[in-house]
């Protein structure tokens, strides 16, 4: 065996394997005293927990096959590869929001990375109806700092093309998404699962030929318009939070593709949880509400931000200053953001439908109970709805 062939950890192995590296004793101790435990509840992904003496890191390995799977679905290795080149440029864009880096292995296909000691997954805390003040506002100028400044809006020519070229290598992850999003939930495809109350509505939007043509127009968007870099998979379940503070993780599936994407995968999660809160327990109207006014700051905080960088921050090949504001046209610069944003929500409204679309009839993915399921995706899967207004 070479001596960096890929070997999976264990909780065992770990300590072994990795105590000898310099920045993991600085951060976490002597590894003898290292407590380490697997936690991964994932569908991709081995995820360990190491608390030593004096701190505690979180250790990610990608397996070579789909996890929630098995070996019959192999997958690359080199998808953490692209999860760290990822969470470098995500944390350039917006220091502090995503985990810092703390050690990459390619050939391991491992990150070692700062641990959120205290937080829960955001899917899971919404669940058991917790609120956390500026959640929407703070998701939304995520989105709008890492979208903007990943776009030719503010990007170097050069830079800007060289990741678009890095980036079109995380093929097989792209393929999940082009096809557990735009075409499987549309016939009886073999993973496809879904509550047996969700019948009519399954068969529906499968016999709906117009729904069809509007998800490969969608299709044709995610992987025509590389308008910027995509965390790729932003829903609640790639949200950490404590207390008020929240964190993104998981940037895996990141590819370069329409700004709204992002944007409208988080808004579907949060409908669908709204939806889904009678199967949470009782008097949740007013927990409801606050589900709705996270969705609604969300885009107030996009679109405050988006222009707040469209003014300042303005300085690659597209809309350039030269053109409008150097010429006294600065209105002009200003109806084009408008026209821009416009077309951000209509595309998230598109992608967020076809995001529920998929947890009501696609491959199954949330840790959420049958009832809660039925309860969410019947409301929030009718996608006509959302396509028309996407249309608009």
């Amino acid at each position: 065996m070479k001596p960096d062939a890929y070997v999976p950890l264990t909780a065992e192995t770990l300590p072994q394997r990795l105590g000898g590296l310099p920045v993991l004793r600085e951060r976490s101790g002597d590894p003898s005293t290292w407590r380490v435990r697997e936690v991964g509840d994932g569908n991709l992904n081995l995820v360990f927990i190491v608390e030593g003496e004096t701190g505690g890191i979180v250790v990610k390995q990608a397996l070579p096959y789909v996890r929630l799977v098995g070996e019959s679905w192999p997958l690359p290795l080199r998808r953490s590869f692209f999860e760290y080149h990822a969470l470098r440029r995500q944390d350039a864009r917006d220091p502090g929001r995503v985990p810092e880096v703390i050690h990459f292995d390619e050939p391991q296909a491992m990150i070692a990375m700062e641990y959120l000691d205290g937080h829960i997954i955001l899917r899971r805390s919404l669940i058991e109806g917790n609120r956390h003040e500026g959640l929407g506002e703070s998701l939304g100028t995520f989105c709008a700092r890492t979208l903007f400044r990943g776009s030719d809006l503010s990007m170097g020519a050069a830079e800007r093309k060289a990741d678009l070229a890095l980036f079109s290598g995380n093929v097989e992850l792209c393929d999940i998404t082009e096809a557990l999003v735009f075409t499987e939930p549309y016939f009886d495809a073999p993973l496809n699962r879904h509550s047996p109350a969700l019948d009519p509505i399954v068969r529906e939007l499968r016999a709906d030929a117009t729904l069809k043509i509007e998800s490969q127009r969608l299709k044709t968007a995610f992987a025509a318009r590389a308008e910027t870099m995509l965390h790729g998979d932003l829903h609640t379940g790639s949200v950490m939070v404590k207390g008020d503070l929240a964190r993104v993780i998981d940037p895996e599936f990141a590819t370069y593709g329409p700004m709204g994407f992002d944007v409208g995968m988080l808004v579907a999660n949060f409908l669908m949880a709204h939806c889904a809160q009678p199967g949470h327990g009782p008097d949740r109207a007013d927990y409801q509400e606050w589900i709705l006014s996270v969705v609604r700051t969300l885009w107030v905080g996009f679109e405050r931000e988006f222009t707040r960088l469209w003014r300042a921050e303005r300085t690659g090949m597209l809309f350039p200053r030269t053109l409008f504001e150097d010429q006294g046209q600065a209105w002009a610069a200003e109806a084009a953001r408008e026209r821009w944003l416009g077309q951000v929500w209509r595309d998230a409204l598109g992608f967020g439908d076809w995001s529920a679309t998929v947890a009501s009839s696609g491959w199954p993915t949330t840790p959420t109970s049958k009832a809660s399921r039925t309860r969410a995706f019947g409301p929030a899967a009718r996608p006509r709805r959302w396509c028309l207004a996407a249309r608009c």
